[in-house]
């Protein structure tokens, strides 16, 4: 890697999360209609834009640039499958200039005849197998493939895809954000976790912040889920992988989440608790069933009490104020060895003045 010049770093979530939401609002000056797909796209409506849509591209990608420093691509197209498609080719083709505009008939069966199936939104290795064995190869031949294939190859999936490519939007614009159903919080740990104390520590810190989003979202849950597995790569040791589904009282306080959490843990837990043998390098914590707070059902006996409420307000309040895990559970422990090893993190210029850059004069 020296040799190279190679250099690797540990993974930086923050950064990465900050600098997404600072491309996001630099999208949105461009349009009030966005949906964001993941942490790096985001599809954009610009069709009150007609025939100026793509001077519009060009300007939101230029501006993402200047204020966030990111090298965006911008694909525009009739449909979200020929947007996905026209992004793909304004990443890999410089004729482009990092914006294709795939709005114009000519353009559109000038890249789609060049773009392999694979490469198409939608179409997973098995599909790709049963369409290469049918001599379909490109996105213009999937496109014109027979509508009586398309049952035999693929799900209706396939069909709305094919129709897609055509030019005729079968995926909605989704103008309001759909609920979360279910939410996880899971890590790898530094040091692999061979005692049942250790692993709760590290369960408790998930089920905190499995918690805090709950909070965060106005959400209640139904189901929660504990795991822990070793390292199925390294097998010099005992092999064991564990999980326990319970189904608590609808809530989101960090007391309730936890002891939850803990308890199906200790459920699962194989052997003594000093040790079993195994050593444990995933946890992680899953919560199913949300409903919004305001939907949850009556209750005789509540478990969430008032003053819960007006706790988890001051403990989110300080969180959010002095930053995160300023306050927490004195189970979670301080600088436990589980924690997630960032021995390489590279700085987090965005969310900590203690990692900007320093000049002397």
């Amino acid at each position: 890697m020296q040799r190279h010049g190679v250099k690797a770093l540990s993974s930086n979530y923050t950064l990465y999360g900050d600098i997404s939401r600072r491309v996001v609002e630099v999208r949105h000056n461009y349009s009030p209609r966005l949906d964001v797909y993941s942490i790096n796209e985001t599809f954009v409506d610009l069709s009150g834009f007609g025939a100026r849509m793509e001077d519009q591209a060009v300007q939101m990608r230029r501006a993402v640039r200047v204020e966030t420093g990111i090298p965006a691509r911008v694909g525009v197209g009739p449909t979200r499958t020929l947007a996905k498609l026209a992004n793909f080719a304004a990443k890999k083709n410089p004729i482009f200039a990092g914006v294709c505009n795939l709005m114009d008939p000519a353009v559109r069966d000038y890249v789609m005849g060049r773009i392999p199936i694979g490469e198409i939104w939608g179409v997973g290795p098995a599909t790709e197998a049963r369409l290469t064995v049918q001599g379909i190869r490109t996105a213009a031949a999937l496109r014109a493939m027979a509508p009586p294939l398309e049952p035999k190859i693929g799900t209706v999936v396939l069909e709305r895809l094919v129709v897609e490519l055509r030019g005729i939007a079968c995926i909605d614009f989704e103008d309001m954000v759909p609920e979360r159903k279910g939410m996880a919080v899971t890590r790898s740990a530094g040091t692999p976790m061979t005692r049942l104390d250790v692993l709760a520590q590290a369960i408790t810190a998930h089920a905190t912040r499995a918690a805090e989003k709950l909070r965060q979202h106005g959400l209640v849950a139904g189901t929660l889920t504990v795991f822990f597995h070793t390292n199925p790569h390294k097998r010099e040791r005992a092999q064991h992988s564990a999980s326990r589904s319970v189904r608590p009282l609808p809530c989101h306080t960090t007391a309730s989440i936890w002891w939850t959490a803990v308890s199906a843990a200790r459920r699962a837990w194989k052997g003594d608790p000093t040790g079993n043998g195994c050593a444990y390098t995933k946890v992680g914590v899953i919560l199913d069933n949300l409903v919004a707070e305001r939907d949850r059902p009556e209750l005789l006996f509540s478990p969430d009490r008032p003053r819960d409420a007006r706790l988890m307000d001051a403990l989110d309040a300080l969180n959010d104020r002095f930053g995160k895990k300023t306050v927490v559970l004195g189970c979670e422990a301080f600088g436990g060895k589980w924690r997630l090893r960032a021995d390489h993190r590279s700085p987090r210029h965005t969310t900590r003045t203690s990692d900007l850059p320093s000049i002397q004069v």
